[in-house]
């Protein structure tokens, strides 16, 4: 093998690595909100993991967050803001990110 094959499977790799971190750390800042939404809504104990499951779930509806956003703010109605559900979901990736670099 060549250095250049070498490094082209290098960012390949890297690549593959980066892509499955980042959906790990999706799913771990959306099952984070649904029990912070369960909370919300007086929910506990299993009724909160299922919750919060459906919320992991939800974000399989489309790309991007707003499946997730638009699943919490409906079941939520007037108990949090659009700012605060969006404030909760960067605060809850930056701690999904850093539980997962602290697993590795």
């Amino acid at each position: 093998m060549t250095t250049f094959d070498d490094r082209e499977n290098a960012f390949e790799s890297k690549f593959a690595h980066d892509a499955e971190m980042q959906f790990k750390a999706e799913a771990r800042r959306n099952k984070l909100l649904g029990l912070w939404a369960a909370d919300l809504m007086g929910k506990s104990g299993d009724e909160a993991a299922d919750y919060a499951k459906e919320v992991v779930r939800a974000d399989f509806e489309e790309a991007g967050d707003e499946d997730v956003y638009r699943k919490v703010a409906g079941d939520l109605g007037d108990k949090a803001t659009e700012a605060t559900i969006r404030a909760k979901m960067a605060e809850l990736m930056a701690q999904a990110k850093s539980q997962l670099l602290s697993e590795t």
